[in-house]
């Protein structure tokens, strides 16, 4: 299994720590987000990793190096011209991720002991395309699946938007918040290089408009666990005191 670390946001909610630091070096514990992140899937057995950098890359840059890369092959997937989202950003990495292999895709903000093995296992014996990690959490926005887990579409829960604009039994469709890690196989990126250009997009947008052609899986881990979405001043704080605790 290979990785992919999302590191390149902005991380405007944080400000004004990033207005001089990349969010994803915000400090949990007496550890950067991206430390917690790197140790995780690297207990996995992953052992080749991208990493896309784009505010203050340097910093992360420098990061790696001052850590050895975390004894594990590691490429940076530089972005510093242009930010390009979760798709684009997949996009281009793409030269380091061929192969059979399946790739978990992992935001630097979420701090979570979710079991990734769990995951990964749930992956390989379903066969999906892409397996996401969804919960029944309160959010403005949900991936719709049915009664199998599959999924069907998003929904923007407060206007009642969704993509694709009709679909067939939605009032059967139960909409779960995505918890921005995932697990996919390369026909993703197959599907993504055939259909997209290497310019700013995301991947949840695209998964939307495509699902009924490939297999997207949501699954809800059966053994309770903490996640947080450390890119806010109130959920980091939370994160803080569930380490200190």
């Amino acid at each position: 299994m290979k990785a992919m670390i999302f590191a390149a946001g902005i991380g405007s909610r944080l400000k004004p720590w990033t207005d001089h630091h990349p969010k994803a070096l915000v400090e949990i514990g007496d550890r950067p987000a991206l430390w917690h992140v790197i140790n995780r899937i690297k207990a996995l057995g992953v052992s080749e990793m991208v990493i896309n950098v784009h505010h203050f890359a340097d910093q992360i840059e420098r990061y790696l190096s001052e850590n050895n890369n975390f004894g594990v092959n590691i490429h940076v997937s530089d972005e510093r011209s242009l930010l390009l989202d979760t798709g684009g950003g997949l996009l281009k990495a793409a030269e380091f991720l061929s192969g059979d292999e399946p790739i978990i895709l992992h935001n630097a903000d979420i701090f979570s002991n979710v079991s990734l093995a769990g995951l990964s296992e749930t992956h390989k014996k379903s066969g999906a395309d892409a397996t996401l990690l969804v919960a029944q959490r309160k959010s403005s926005r949900g991936l719709l699946f049915d009664s199998g887990m599959r999924m069907h579409g998003w929904i923007n829960v407060s206007t009642g938007e969704t993509i694709p604009s009709q679909i067939e039994g939605a009032e059967n469709l139960t909409p779960l918040a995505f918890g921005g890690i995932q697990i996919i196989s390369p026909r993703i990126l197959r599907s993504m290089s055939a259909k997209m250009k290497v310019e700013p997009f995301s991947i949840i947008p695209f998964y939307a408009n495509n699902c009924e052609e490939l297999n997207l899986m949501g699954y809800v881990a059966p053994k309770q666990y903490y996640w947080y979405d450390v890119g806010k001043p109130e959920t980091l704080e939370a994160a803080r005191q569930e380490i200190a605790g």
